[in-house]
């Protein structure tokens, strides 16, 4: 299984379980991804993506996302996407 490195959280909004991703490599709905940090070691699917409160289905590099996440997440924890 290869992860490749697709961005890094900046943020994370606890009551509604959405981190902020600043996205250095493509990623879709749809796309696996293994989030790691401390405590944070998870997969999960991607479900929901927003950029300014607007729903999307491609994020690219240089984009500063929301993503609904399964598990809280910190400030410099890493968003793989997972390829097998």
């Amino acid at each position: 299984m290869k992860e490749t490195l697709v961005g890094t959280i900046t943020h994370y909004y606890d009551h509604i379980g959405v981190g902020v991703v600043k996205v250095s490599a493509s990623l879709k709905v749809s796309d696996k991804i293994h989030i790691k940090g401390k405590p944070a070691d998870f997969t999960q699917e991607v479900t929901s993506m927003q950029v300014e409160h607007q729903q999307i289905e491609k994020a690219k590099k240089g984009d500063a996302i929301g993503l609904k996440v399964a598990q809280e997440v910190k400030e410099g924890d890493e968003v793989y996407k997972v390829e097998e």
